[in-house]
């Protein structure tokens, strides 16, 4: 198999995927392809066949060996992709308990990621974001414990490179700055 896996993370609110589409968007425009995988979503379309949630925001509150057993399906199948990827996810995932690794060593074994980029902002702009969102059921959270979620996801991203000798690259995503985090993407995906 040929090609880039980069994995791309943010805590929910961030911006991420916003920042995914209008990376692709350009690299398209300049001949680069890249294909977009959203890591929750082939763990939510196993979940939903088996009858264990109704909606993503479930998702989370599974039990430990049901999130690992979802895990590893959707980086088996992620993994057999061929081409330049990127996989949309989060480096940890708040749960009723604690955090959870988004990304254990299972995980990683399987994706062998090339790069993992972790986007950013300031955590009182995310929880603006997310009150403003009303498509998802998220927790309440103060911009403390969103600062906290993004300290833990610097943590976990250096013991992700640690694991696959990958590299990891933070791309700040601030309020009416999407461009310049597009164009820093952009560059960092050439």
């Amino acid at each position: 198999m040929t090609g880039k896996k980069v994995i791309i993370t943010g805590v929910p609110g961030v911006g991420k995927t916003s920042v995914i589409t209008g990376s692709i968007r350009q690299l398209e425009e300049e001949g680069i392809s890249y294909q977009s995988i959203n890591f929750g979503s082939f763990m939510f379309e196993v979940a939903q066949k088996e009858n264990i949630v109704k909606d993503r925001d479930e998702m989370r509150k599974l039990d430990k060996n049901s999130q690992k057993r979802l895990q590893q399906l959707a980086s088996q199948a992620i993994a057999r992709i061929d081409g330049n990827v990127i996989i949309d996810t989060h480096a940890s995932v708040k749960t009723p308990v604690g955090f959870l690794a988004g990304l254990p060593e299972w995980v990683l074994k399987e994706l062998k990621p090339d790069l993992i980029i972790l986007v950013e902002t300031d955590s009182d702009q995310i929880l603006k974001r997310r009150l403003s969102d009303a498509s998802r059921v998220r927790d309440i959270e103060g911009y403390r414990d969103i600062q906290d979620h993004q300290d833990f996801n610097r943590a976990v991203a250096a013991s992700y490179a640690m694991l696959t000798g990958c590299t990891v690259r933070y791309i700040k995503n601030p309020d009416f700055l999407l461009e310049k985090a597009v164009e820093e993407m952009v560059q960092v995906l050439r």
